[in-house]
C-alpha cells in the first residue's frame, strides 16, 4: 500500500505565545479606547520656574514658567501672583509663558510666586478634571551695594564697599595702595581697580596698575539666554575667594596706564596707555581674559566708552566719533562727525546720549538712537559733564552746569532729569560749584548716589586741601527716585560716609 506523501499547511489555531500577544493587543486597545473616552485626569504643573531661588539684577528682564500640559492663557495669567508686586507683559510658546518686567525689580527685596486653579487648554465644560497643582517659588534680587574711594582717616584712597541690604561695610584694598578711579564687574562679585602705590603717590609719578579685587558678593543669576539682551555674550562668574583678595591685571612697566573701561559682560578691559619711552605711542589697548594686552593700533583717540554689546568702542577722534570693532588694526564700523563725546548708552544699547561742541561756544546735548535718529535735548553755555538713562528709557539724567554771568567764569552745576520724548528738563538738586562731582543711577532706577565737596572754615581729619590750598570737605549724598513720578521734587539725604566716587554695583 502507496503511502501519500505529507502536508505542510498552516495550524488551523494560533500558538501559544500568538495568542498572549493577541490578548496583550486588545487589552491594550480597550485601555486606549478608555483612555480617549475619559481623558488624561491628571493635574497639570509647572515644571520649571528659571528664576526659582535666584538673585535677580537689572539684567534680569523676563523669567519663563514651563508647563507639563497645554495651559489656557487666561486662566494663567488671571491666577498668576507675585508680592511684592511686578508689574509686567505675558506671551506664550506652547507650553512655556513668558513673564516680562516693565520695570527693574526693586533690589534689596525677597518676592513670592504663587500659581492655584490655572486649568490645562483641553478641559471640558462639566470635566472633573483636577487644577493645576498649587505652585509657589521665591526669589530674590540682589543686595543694595555701592563702593567709592574714601577720603578720611584709615578709609582716605582705599575702595570701600557698603552694603546697604546686610549693612556690611568693609574696606576692600590695602592701605599700601591709592585708588584712583574703579568699575564694578557685572555680578558685583568683583571690581576693577586703578590704583598707585601710596609710597610714590606724592611724589606725582605716574605709577597706575590696574587690578581685580573680591567684594565677597556672591549673586546665583538665572540662565543669562533668558534675558531681554538674549544676543549678548554670557557673563563670567570668577571662583569664590575672600572679600579683599587682590589681582595684578595689568602692571605699568613699559606704559603708563591713564583711563579705562570695562566691557558689560566682564571679558574685556580697554586702557587708554602711553609709552614711557615714545610719547607718540599713545592710544587704546584691549585686554582679554588669559590674554596679554594688544594695541589698537592707529587710533590714538581721547575719551572712549565699550558698547553695550561688548563688541565695539565708541571713541572721540578729532572732530567726531567713531565705532571701531574691538580687534587690533581695525577700521572703523561708523564715524559720527557731528558729535565729540559719547557720554552713555542704554542697556540694550539702542540709546546713546553724545556731546556736540557748538562753533558759538556751547555745547549741546543729544539722543542718538540705533535707527539714525538725532534729537538735540538741550543747549547751554556752561558744561555737559556726565549723563545716564533710567531703566525704563524715558529720562536721561544729565550732570550739568550753566555759566554764572560776571567778569570771572564761574559755574554753577546741578543734577536734572530730562525727558527724552519732550525734551523738558528738570533740576533736581543743586551742587556746589566743583569740576570733579560724580553720580550714579542705581540699577533699579531708584536712587541716585553723588558726592559733593565743600570749602571749610575750620580743618578736621575728614578735610582735604584742593590745588588753591583750601580745605575741602568731602560727602556722600543720597537722592531718592519715586518710580512712578521720576521727576518729582524729593530732598537728598547726606550718608554718614566721607569718600567720593560713589558707584551702584549692578
Amino acid at each position: 500500500m502507496q503511502r501519500s506523501p505529507s502536508l505542510k499547511s498552516s495550524p488551523s489555531f494560533p500558538q501559544p505565545l500568538d495568542r498572549v500577544a493577541i490578548t496583550l493587543l486588545v487589552l491594550l486597545l480597550v485601555l486606549i479606547g478608555l483612555l480617549l473616552w475619559g481623558g488624561d485626569r491628571t493635574a497639570p504643573r509647572v515644571r520649571d520656574f528659571t528664576w526659582q531661588n535666584k538673585q535677580i539684577g537689572a539684567d534680569d528682564t523676563a523669567f519663563i514658567l514651563a508647563f507639563s500640559r497645554p495651559m489656557d492663557h487666561a486662566s494663567v495669567e488671571q491666577n498668576l501672583k507675585i508680592e511684592p508686586p511686578l508689574p509686567g507683559k505675558v506671551s506664550w510658546a506652547g507650553r512655556r509663558m513668558a513673564y516680562t518686567l516693565t520695570l527693574p525689580a526693586a533690589y534689596g527685596s525677597e518676592y513670592q510666586l504663587r500659581l492655584e486653579n490655572a486649568q490645562d487648554y483641553f478641559i471640558q465644560k462639566g470635566s472633573e478634571r483636577a487644577p493645576i497643582q498649587p505652585f509657589q517659588a521665591s526669589f530674590r534680587t540682589r543686595d543694595r551695594a555701592f563702593a567709592y574711594i574714601g577720603t578720611q582717616g584709615e578709609e582716605a584712597g582705599r575702595l570701600v564697599l557698603e552694603n546697604l541690604s546686610t549693612q556690611q561695610h568693609l574696606i576692600l584694598t590695602s592701605a599700601d595702595f591709592v585708588v584712583n578711579q574703579f568699575k564694578p564687574y557685572p555680578l558685583g562679585d568683583r571690581i576693577l581697580v586703578a590704583a598707585t602705590p601710596r609710597s610714590v603717590q606724592s611724589q606725582g609719578v605716574l605709577e597706575q596698575k590696574l587690578y581685580r579685587v573680591v567684594t565677597g558678593i556672591q549673586v546665583e543669576s538665572p540662565p543669562t539666554q533668558l534675558n531681554s539682551q538674549a544676543d549678548s555674550p554670557s557673563i563670567t562668574a570668577f571662583p569664590i575667594a575672600a572679600a579683599g583678595t587682590t589681582e595684578l591685571i595689568l602692571d605699568s612697566t613699559a606704559y603708563q596706564n591713564l583711563k579705562f573701561d570695562l566691557s558689560a559682560d566682564g571679558k574685556i578691559i580697554v586702557v587708554q596707555r602711553v609709552s614711557r619711552t615714545d610719547p607718540a605711542d599713545f592710544g587704546p589697548w584691549i585686554l582679554r581674559d588669559s590674554k596679554p594686552p594688544e594695541a589698537l593700533r592707529g587710533q590714538p583717540g581721547g575719551d572712549f566708552l565699550i558698547t553695550p554689546d561688548s563688541d565695539s568702542l565708541a571713541i572721540a577722534q578729532g572732530q567726531g566719533l567713531a565705532i571701531l570693532p574691538l580687534q587690533p588694526d581695525a577700521v572703523p564700523l561708523n564715524f559720527l562727525p557731528k558729535f565729540g563725546m559719547v557720554l552713555a548708552f542704554s542697556r540694550d544699547g539702542s540709546l546713546a546720549a553724545m556731546v556736540k561742541f557748538n562753533t558759538d561756544q556751547t555745547r549741546s546735548l543729544f539722543l542718538v538712537t540705533n535707527q539714525g535718529v538725532q534729537k538735540e535735548l538741550l543747549r547751554t553755555t556752561g558744561s555737559i559733564f556726565a549723563a545716564q538713562f533710567d531703566p525704563a528709557k524715558q529720562l536721561l539724567y544729565a550732570l550739568l552746569s550753566e555759566l554764572i554771568p560776571g567778569e570771572t567764569y564761574q559755574e554753577k552745576p546741578y543734577l536734572a532729569a530730562i525727558d527724552l520724548k519732550t525734551s523738558k528738563l528738570t533740576p533736581l538738586v543743586d551742587l556746589p560749584n566743583q569740576r570733579e562731582i560724580q553720580f550714579s543711577l542705581a540699577p533699579d532706577g531708584l536712587a541716585i548716589l553723588y558726592d559733593q565737596a565743600t570749602e571749610i572754615a575750620q580743618p578736621d581729619a575728614a578735610s582735604s586741601p584742593n590745588p588753591a590750598g583750601k580745605a575741602i570737605a568731602h560727602s556722600l549724598w543720597l537722592l531718592p527716585i519715586n518710580i512712578t513720578s521720576p521727576t518729582a521734587s524729593l530732598k537728598p539725604e547726606p550718608l554718614p560716609f566721607a569718600g567720593i566716587q560713589p558707584r551702584w554695583l549692578p
